[in-house]
């Protein structure tokens, strides 16, 4: 499945999770599967736990997450060391 097509299963919706992009309209937030996987659970274990989601779900999460960090500028925090 193209990326354009994943994404539009990230919908935004103000009355659900405050905003917040989630999945298809569900109360399932991206934040909270792409912690899932940040955490180390597979996309198996992910999909176990709800029984509606769909492979093609968590990656349209993973494509979501891609698109906002490829507009971002990284740029290394130097702290200044006390003497």
């Amino acid at each position: 499945m193209e990326e354009t097509a994943l994404l539009k299963r990230i919908t935004v919706n103000p009355d659900i999770l405050g905003g917040k992009p989630i999945i298809r309209g569900r109360r399932l937030a991206v934040e909270h599967v792409l912690a899932m996987l940040a955490a180390g659970d597979t996309t198996e274990v992910i999909l176990d736990c709800y029984d509606w989601l769909e492979r093609e779900d968590v990656l349209a999460c993973l494509a979501f997450a891609r698109r906002l960090v490829g507009r971002e500028r990284y740029e290394p925090l130097q702290l200044n060391e006390a003497a």
